[in-house]
């Protein structure tokens, strides 16, 4: 099948080879078992395994803790070509890497990045929880408490459409310690799964992204040591913002990455249907769709890679991420949609890949910030 990924001038060579070779990985390693996973909601274990052989779940941690000791920019490129294949995979490794791995090298102490880099550079999952019932766009408004006992903290509450939940082992939790100071009570923990009191909840049973888990989480009087304050007291509203800032550019990678497969694959398809006595893509109709998708997914692909680069050049780069989520989503959405008609009949069905890519395209405009919040964000940055 050939690719439709954007010619670009700005790639390096060694951005170029690992882009080349986590493609040929995710296609041949976890191509065969998309349809499988998607059908049973689960993520396959062993593919987890092979992510960190790759060194995929840790690409931004330096050597010294076991990691590949990449750039962001490349923590991106490994989202966009699993999101060719799997857009489910492509959010396991964002939320590893662009999230979790980010917040702790940003805002961790030495004693927190040894351990828990460490081992999301080797075994451990992690997750990122700040979204509850009542607190999903007004992220601020969640209601989990964390009470201050000796040397520990006692939380409470639920966490709700936490990615990553099942199989994560360490979760960036944010919970209140002072409900009388609004959000400048909010301090990020680092919760370890196998902390008392503390349990996976309701799976979601979930139109898209189905081998992704997203799940409640419950905490009962989770003592967690002061050790696993993460930054300061107080400040967890300033860990979410910056973390969140940095997780839409994964998003917008994960979402080109969507775009490109279901591109890839109405090209292929259209080439193989015939009507008429000839394949579809003799029709002029047809080219101009796929033209019209190919040059939406380019302007998209220059607008998530440049944040990416603005991110790891240290420039500021607020306006561009949200940019980036919110164009890559609308894209994805498009081009998914696009790419299914090109089926016609059969793209309605499991039996090819359009359906899963229409299904899974829907979330980019949802999770970590919805577009109408980009639009205020983008909004305010303009019109200050």
């Amino acid at each position: 099948m050939s690719d439709a990924r954007p010619a670009l001038t700005d790639l390096t060579e060694d951005e170029s080879a690992f882009a080349e070779a986590v493609a040929g990985f995710y296609k041949e390693v976890v191509g065969p078992k998309v349809h499988e996973m998607d059908r049973e909601q689960k993520m396959d274990p062993g593919l987890i395994r092979q992510f960190f052989e790759m060194g995929l779940m840790g690409i931004e941690i330096p050597e010294q803790y076991g990691g590949a000791g990449g750039s962001f920019f490349m923590a991106c490129q490994a989202v966009e070509e699993a999101a060719v294949v799997d857009p489910a995979v492509a959010v396991l490794i964002d939320v590893q890497n662009t999230l979790v791995i980010n917040a702790i090298r940003r805002w961790g102490t030495d004693e927190q990045k040894k351990k828990f880099l460490t081992l999301l550079a080797t075994e451990w999952v992690g997750a990122y929880a700040l979204s509850e019932s009542n607190s999903g766009s007004d992220a601020f408004a969640l209601r989990c408490k964390a009470t201050r006992d000796g040397d520990d903290f006692v939380l409470n509450g639920n966490k709700l459409w936490i990615t990553n939940g099942n199989e994560a082992s360490v979760f960036i939790l944010m919970a209140n310690i002072d409900f009388d100071a609004g959000y400048r009570g909010i301090t990020a923990f680092l919760v370890e799964k196998s902390m008392d009191g503390f349990s996976i909840g309701k799976k979601e049973d979930k139109l898209g992204i189905r081998a992704s888990s997203t799940t409640e989480l419950i905490l009962d009087n989770v003592r967690v040591p002061a050790a696993n304050v993460l930054g300061p007291v107080g400040k967890g509203y300033k860990v979410a913002i910056e973390t969140l800032n940095e997780g839409r550019i994964g998003i917008g990678a994960q979402m080109i990455g969507l775009a490109r497969g279901a591109l890839n694959a109405a090209i292929a398809y259209s080439q193989e249907r015939e009507q008429f006595g000839r394949p579809i893509a003799n029709f002029q109709a047809v080219q101009h769709q796929i033209a019209q998708m190919a040059t939406d997914l380019h302007a998209a692909t220059l607008v998530v890679h440049n944040a990416a680069r603005l991110k790891d050049a240290g420039k500021p780069f607020l306006k561009e991420a949200a940019m980036a989520k919110l164009l890559s989503s609308q894209v994805a959405e498009r081009v998914a949609s696009k790419s299914l008609e090109i089926f016609g009949g059969v793209g309605f069905t499991t039996e090819y890949p359009a359906e899963k890519f229409f299904r899974d395209s829907k979330i980019g405009s949802i999770y970590e910030g919805t577009s109408n919040m980009q639009l205020n964000t983008i909004a305010k940055m303009l019109i200050k």
